[in-house]
């Protein structure tokens, strides 16, 4: 598998900062104090003082909350605008980028971002299902629900689970093979109000996201989306991004009625260090 600082300014003694208005306290006492040393015939001196400021300019961020611990990549940083660049200089993922093993392409879409409207959320946590995979739904044969999954990589499948949330699956593979890979968390980008909305849960915690039926609920999709192609502009998108610098791997979860051998694979991927992956957590662990 492949893998508040602070500001220490140097402060002229004849002049006087403005904070939000307001004269700074400590630059009076220092012109007040060069003066009078001045008086005394005193060495003209300058002083330094800390001066604990606070940046004046506001940093926006993408979803007005906390950045999410995602992959790190060299053009990252804290601040939102900085996403929202490093974003935009990304594209939108070819078809034959999905074309290949569902368990090579579940890893690879760690990092990379799922775009629909003004939601944008990131990739932190991926199933594979492969052929003959006694818990791939293409063990069912080609059938009305499952015909998707057999049509080519870099299309969606969606399905309800237990009639209630809605499952976003990646198609993997040459038409036919009958694989994908299940989007099971996400981290957000942008668009945390409607993300929120589409929830109906106002949260900025992990739980917003964390769990298959969520990403597909915040997405706002529908089983009408299966087939969808995610690598043309408009509509669903999957847009390329930053590789993580760690992955976790473990079993898949909830297939009990998989064959035992299917039931321990290690086809489960997520982002280490990330808060933003489902339960259960400690059944992952680096390869």
């Amino acid at each position: 598998m492949r893998k508040t600082q602070r500001f220490k300014r140097s402060i002229k003694p004849k002049k006087s900062v403005q904070i939000n208005g307001k004269v700074d306290d400590h630059d009076e006492e220092e012109e007040e104090y060069v003066k009078a040393a001045a008086a005394a015939a005193a060495a003209s001196m300058i002083l330094q003082l800390p001066c604990k400021l606070k940046p004046t300019s506001s940093v926006i961020r993408a979803n007005h909350f906390k950045k999410p611990q995602i992959p790190k990549s060299p053009s990252s940083s804290s601040s939102s605008s900085s996403s929202i660049i490093s974003f935009e200089k990304y594209s939108i993922l070819s078809s034959d980028f999905f074309q290949i093993d569902a368990l090579d392409l579940a890893p690879r879409l760690l990092g990379k971002f799922l775009r629909r409207d003004n939601v944008v959320l990131q990739i932190t946590e991926v199933e594979a299902y492969r052929p003959n995979d006694s818990a791939c739904h293409g063990r069912f044969g080609i059938t009305a629900r499952t015909a998707p999954v057999f049509g080519p990589g870099g299309h969606a499948y969606v399905y309800l689970c237990y009639g209630l949330h809605t499952m976003l699956n990646i198609v993997a593979d040459k038409e036919g093979v009958g694989a994908a890979v299940l989007i099971r968390s996400c981290a957000p980008v942008s668009g945390l109000e409607t993300i929120q909305q589409r929830r109906g849960q106002k949260t900025e915690k992990p739980v917003l996201l964390a769990g298959p039926g969520k990403v597909g609920q915040a997405l706002g999709i529908s089983t009408d989306w299966s087939s969808h192609p995610l690598y043309t502009p408009g509509g669903l998108e999957v847009v390329d991004g930053p590789e993580p610098e760690k992955i976790l791997i473990g079993p898949r979860v909830g297939i009990e009625y998989a064959s035992p051998e299917h039931v321990s694979a290690l086809w489960r991927f997520a982002v280490a260090d990330s808060p933003w992956i489902s339960a259960p957590k400690n059944t992952l662990r680096l390869p």
